[in-house]
């Protein structure tokens, strides 16, 4: 199996991390991966902002829980394992306009990207809620140097592992041809 495919079969989510930081050089790989993301009509709408400050993160997790609630079932344990995972490394994809599509590319080619170099990550779009919230989006808007009207996309942990997580299987019934 050639290792594009291989690192697509063998990527899991991660949600436990070690306090190792990311280096330079390799988030600088992941990032480029990023950015090389396909775009409709090459608009390339969105923008990356990371976060490396587990003062910063730890509000970000606090801001989020005043917003969706602290006894949220979702979030059970959030002390243990708050809403970025204790990642040391936190991204924002961050679009002008609402571009799922686009985001959803660019958070893939981070997951592999980050994978294939021996890290881990997380996609975590319920931290949406902590953008709908207008008094969070502002103060978070301002934090990660967004313009206040730009949409928050998704965001990702990214760090070493701290977990093997078991695979999880894939259902049948996914696929259909039509002939």
């Amino acid at each position: 199996m050639n290792p594009v495919i291989e690192s697509i079969m063998s990527r899991q989510t991660i949600r436990e991390y070690t306090d190792q930081q990311v280096p330079d050089e390799l988030l600088q790989i992941i990032l480029d991966a990023a950015i090389r993301a396909p775009s409709g009509r090459n608009s390339q709408p969105c923008h990356l902002r990371v976060l490396q400050s587990k003062e910063k993160l730890e509000e970000m997790n606090k801001d989020f829980k005043d917003i969706v609630g602290w006894d949220t079932p979702a979030y059970t344990g959030w002390n243990l394992r708050p809403v970025y995972h204790n990642a040391p490394t936190f991204i924002f994809i961050v679009a002008p306009t609402k571009d799922g599509m686009s985001g959803g590319l660019m958070a893939e080619n981070i997951a592999l990207a980050a994978h294939s170099l021996g890290l881990g990550s997380c996609m975590i779009a319920s931290l949406g809620a902590l953008f709908d919230n207008e008094e969070g989006a502002r103060k978070w808007k301002k934090i990660i140097d967004v313009p206040q009207d730009w949409e928050f996309i998704l965001g990702m942990s990214l760090g070493y592992p701290n977990e093997k997580p078991p695979f999880k299987e894939r259902e049948d019934g996914h696929i259909k041809f039509i002939k």
